[in-house]
């Protein structure tokens, strides 16, 4: 059962990269590439369902290590369950871009880039030694690159594609430094050998180092601030480009956390740098994303704010939550950007029915009724595992669902109907966290007190801030612009990175424009630089 088990989690990498590889140099037609690619990930995907059958069958909810090869790979739960769904995304994504990139001279080049990228996040969920998550890494950041600059005419997808290539660079040097560390501590780099050392009790400052160069490496691969600006420059990217970014890419960085928590037990100094940058990073973007009127870009800015709240989440010890987060938010920003187009005839009827402003009210009580809608059903199924803080932070987290309209003569019906979905809906998913805390997911939670106040208390300002914002946006007009320019912190990373790492960028796609892939040249060859 154990090898059944490894080999149906291993197929969805083998399968991918066999489309990546098949795809490199065809010179078959076009509609015959993306048949055969659909075809191999409809499998894939039916492999990693499979593969995350037998994996709950064998395994406990701890996501204790069952099967793999060596101290090479490993299969654990949370793996199982990311691998299904990056398939599942990359399977939807895979069909809408057959129809959307349809007259597309450089089709091929996107269908290998694409399941390369997917072969590689695989090869990532599978990892249990150092070498493997480093490689595996540096290769989803290779194949992404050529789709960020699908289109090479267009000067700032070639700087966003740059920025991070060097946060990527950095973030690579870091894990090399912490699998340094962790290596020459237990003399292995092997996870399941890391575990055992730390469960040992044979924590040390090494270990301790090696748990902070990770976390500043996964902040730099999540696109946290100050590093953040590439995320929301990369729209001149096709849309499903998009979706696989922030859906099933910037992600890995929340798994890569849950899957060391044990080592970030015995690291103090990341976890509070995870609370630190994924507080900031989470106030400052989601009140920036309130100023962007473009749906795209108000989806990227939303995204760093998921990512702050995701890495937030796992220096605070609840990787459960973290885990269900990412979970959820990849679902949920893949039908976001697939769905993009929607938001043209949302605008028609916003122009036909008027918009209508929030109450003020019921920005006020929001809390206090999300508050006590958690309290209650935490009470009412008698589950009291996570800290009071996090009650709190989920009531503020919940109250923006619960903002109405201003009841007017000919809103009264419909504001009572809004009212009504909101208190089912917090209560949907107040319910949802509850049970969620129970799932099968192979996290545990290991709550950091002072951490949480913190939190708390940095989540109540950026809660205080959206209503201000909402109710008096006369009042802040100057903060106003310093927050549409998130506080102009990329572009002082944009000035470091063209003066250390200088790039032609300005005007570089120009000869490209409307130029036709050569089979003959490799997929990967010259899609942007």
């Amino acid at each position: 059962m154990n090898e059944l088990n490894f080999v149906l989690a291993l197929a969805p990498a083998v399968l991918m990269a066999m489309v990546a590889a098949s795809t490199w140099r065809s010179q078959a037609p076009v509609d015959r590439l993306w048949k055969r690619s659909n075809a191999l990930t409809f499998a894939a995907l039916l492999c990693a369902l499979l593969g995350l059958v037998t994996q709950l069958s064998i395994s406990e909810a701890s996501g204790v290590i069952q099967s793999g090869l060596g101290d090479w790979l490993a299969v654990n739960t949370f793996g199982a369950w990311v691998s299904l769904l990056v398939q599942l995304l990359g399977t939807a994504i895979g069909v809408y871009s057959s129809n959307h990139l349809n007259g597309e001279a450089r089709q091929p080049v996107y269908i290998a880039a694409l399941t390369a990228v997917l072969a590689a996040v695989h090869l990532l969920l599978l990892a249990n030694h150092w070498v493997v998550l480093i490689a595996a890494w540096a290769a989803i950041g290779g194949a992404m690159h050529p789709l960020l600059c699908f289109y090479g005419d267009r000067p700032f997808a070639l700087l966003a594609a740059h920025k991070k290539r060097v946060a990527d660079r950095v973030a690579d040097l870091l894990l090399v430094v912490a699998a340094a560390l962790a290596w020459s501590e237990t003399g292995s780099g092997s996870f399941s050998v890391l575990w055992d050392h730390i469960a040992a009790g044979h924590a040390s400052g090494t270990l301790a180092w090696s748990g902070v160069c990770l976390a500043l490496a996964v902040i730099a691969r999540t696109a946290l601030m100050p590093v953040h600006g590439w995320l929301a420059q990369v729209m001149e990217a096709p849309t499903p480009v998009s979706a696989l970014l922030h859906a099933g890419v910037v992600n890995l960085g929340g798994y890569v956390l849950v899957l060391f928590a044990p080592l970030l037990g015995v690291s103090l100094a990341a976890r509070w740098l995870l609370v630190v940058f994924g507080l900031v990073s989470a106030m400052v973007a989601g009140m920036v994303l309130l100023t962007r009127v473009s749906q795209k870009v108000h989806l990227a800015w939303s995204t760093i704010a998921q990512m702050g709240f995701m890495l937030l989440e796992c220096g605070l010890g609840l990787y459960l939550f973290a885990a269900l987060h990412l979970l959820g938010h990849s679902l949920y920003k893949a039908h976001n950007f697939l769905n993009a187009s929607s938001t043209v005839g949302e605008c028609e009827r916003k122009l036909l029915t008027g918009e209508a402003r929030n109450s003020g009210l019921s920005m006020i009580v929001a809390v206090p009724v999300a508050l006590g809608i958690v309290c209650l059903l935490r009470a009412a199924v008698g589950h009291e595992t996570w800290p009071w803080w996090w009650s709190a932070v989920l009531a503020l987290a919940w109250a923006p669902i619960l903002w109405v309209p201003k009841a007017g003569a000919d809103r009264s019906g419909a504001v009572m109907a809004r009212v009504l979905a909101a208190l089912g809906m917090a209560s949907f998913l107040t319910l949802a966290a509850v049970l969620a805390d129970h799932a099968p997911i192979g996290a545990d939670n290991d709550p950091l007190a002072p951490a949480g106040i913190v939190a708390l208390v940095g989540m109540s300002a950026m809660y205080l801030a959206m209503v201000v914002f909402q109710i008096r946006p006369q009042s802040v007009v100057t903060l106003r612009r310093w927050v549409y320019s998130g506080f102009y912190m990329d572009e002082g990373y944009t000035y470091w990175v063209l003066r250390l790492w200088p790039v032609r960028w300005a005007g570089a796609g120009q000869a490209a424009r409307g130029q036709a892939w050569n089979p003959g040249e490799s997929a990967f060859g010259k899609s942007g630089s």
